[in-house]
């Protein structure tokens, strides 16, 4: 395997990537990458898991077939370029880890990663809060690990933050912004803060709103129609912690209390009552809406 240099206008050297995390997130990432004619290797724990996600991967492309973005010849190519498995590609470039935002299960992944994959190849975390710094520690490259945030749904959200940990070498940094643009998205790199800058910004928005409804102001239909309406949002912000997942917004939250020690990003109370009720969004059936 050839070592990475800094490939800015150079054909990038990533070739095959192991995905580790076959959720929405993670099937999401290996569908892109499949796409733009990269080899994927998808992996998960949990036999049923991978069955689901390369489900919904080939739902997705045959979707794109139904509305003519694609040829059915591309997605059979795309199908082509992804295996799966419950063990780890060890002849992958990159390694991208989608799963749960827990930092020791993260750690645990790339702990084995590290173990397994070239000393070139670099480690890359989904995480959406947790810090690129603290989960390189678990390894022996921290110059070769970085911060890959897509955002959901993967093949329609263009942006990618690119999150440098404090011994990010620049060359990880070009090679995994190249990769990025490669894969049809923006990179906009940014540095190891907790909530990086897109759940700095939304998630104590997505908290005030919980609170809006907890102190009476109006109902969860109300505020999301007043964020529709009155600031051009696509979707309202209790609309989309259902879509996230309340327990994983609450979790960013206790990240960026614990993480600045400031009390204006304390998680509201309701929606702790939630998540501890398993009233967790979309993904459970039941948030602030009911769903099929």
């Amino acid at each position: 395997m050839s070592s990475f240099g800094s490939l800015r206008g150079a054909e990038l050297a990533v070739e095959k990537i192991q995905v580790v995390g076959a959720g929405q997130m993670g099937g999401g990432i290996a569908q892109v990458a499949a796409q733009a004619g990269l080899a994927v290797h998808l992996a998960d724990v949990d036999e049923a898991a991978l069955g689901r996600g390369l489900e919904t991967i080939e739902k997705n492309l045959a979707r794109s077939v139904e509305k003519e973005r694609i040829s059915q010849e591309e997605m059979d190519e795309t199908l082509s370029r992804i295996e799966s498995g419950t063990e780890y590609a060890a002849d992958a470039d990159l390694a991208i880890e989608a799963v749960v935002e827990t930092t020791g299960v993260k750690a645990e992944v790339f702990g084995a990663l590290d173990e397994i994959l070239d000393e070139d190849a670099i480690l890359a975390s989904n995480t959406s809060s947790i810090s690129i710094t603290e989960l390189a520690a678990a390894t022996s490259r921290p110059q070769r690990f970085i911060g890959m945030h897509f955002f959901n749904p993967v093949p329609l959200m263009q942006l990618v933050e690119i999150v440098r940990g404090l011994e990010t070498s620049d060359e990880t940094c070009d090679t995994i912004r190249d990769l990025a643009e490669r894969l049809g998205k923006e990179p906009v790199e940014v540095n190891d803060f907790p909530g990086f800058v897109s759940n700095r910004i939304l998630m104590p928005m997505i908290n005030e709103a919980v609170y809006c409804v907890m102190e009476g102001v109006a109902g969860p239909e109300d505020v999301d129609t007043v964020m529709k309406l009155g600031t051009n949002h696509p979707m309202g912000p209790l609309a989309l912690a259902d879509l996230i997942g309340l327990d994983t917004c609450l979790h960013i939250m206790e990240v960026l209390h614990n993480g600045f020690g400031d009390a204006k990003y304390r998680p509201c109370p309701l929606l702790r009552r939630y998540v501890a009720a398993g009233r967790v969004g979309r993904k459970s059936g039941s948030g602030f809406y009911e769903y099929e």
